[in-house]
């Protein structure tokens, strides 16, 4: 069951449904600066990066990620790219309310990656808003989760930054970008947190810079 893939538009960034023609803006962001990615999977080049579109279109179409590049407004560059994926749907029981629902009940947002110049910019904060906010009230998702790489301090300083609550270390999790087993740290927003949540992030796209 594939998901509904919008267009997601905000004043900094547009987060737009990741295609093939998107490949060369990827290698280009990617290519900036190689040694900022340490602890995750980035694609170099022309093969891995179609070979990552490809992947992602996959899971797309079966309906276990929503893919994105994304865009900066201003000019039209390519600056990442980020995703929705592990949608679940639970098996709510006949009479329930949100029985029948196409819509995720919870996902996970990752494979979220920015171009050196983007880093510590509006660019990472909105980018946020806009999928939390497109998850909570769209969805209306009941949990969004976030893991990264337990070495990878910046990253977790991001998500705590935006509100995500810690929930602990998930051991040799899953693969890390130097084909390790990965410790990752688990971060979490449950639905009654969003709308508090949704205030701060508002506070800190103000606070950024553009």
């Amino acid at each position: 069951m594939q998901t509904e893939n919008p267009v997601l538009q905000g004043k900094h960034v547009r987060l737009e449904p990741l295609e093939q023609r998107h490949v060369s803006g990827l290698v280009a962001a990617a290519a900036a600066d190689t040694a900022l990615y340490q602890w995750s999977v980035v694609p170099q080049g022309k093969i891995e990066a179609t070979r990552y579109v490809n992947t992602a279109l996959t899971w797309r179409d079966a309906g276990s990620a929503v893919p994105f590049a994304t865009v900066r407004v201003d000019d039209g560059v390519v600056i990442g790219s980020t995703r929705f994926w592990n949608l679940e749907r639970w098996a709510w029981p006949h009479g329930h309310a949100r029985h029948g629902r196409h819509a995720p009940d919870a996902c996970e947002i990752g494979y979220t990656w920015l171009t050196r110049t983007a880093v510590r910019t509006s660019a990472n904060t909105e980018a946020k808003l806009l999928m939390l906010t497109h998850a909570f009230e769209t969805w209306r998702v009941l949990r969004v989760c976030f893991h990264t790489d337990a070495r990878n301090q910046r990253s977790r300083a991001a998500l705590e930054r935006i509100g995500g609550s810690f929930e602990g270390i998930l051991r040799a999790h899953r693969l890390a970008a130097d084909s390790s087993a990965r410790d990752s740290a688990r971060y979490s927003i449950l639905e009654p947190e969003w709308p508090a949540l949704k205030a701060r992030l508002g506070r800190l796209l103000n606070q950024d810079k553009n």
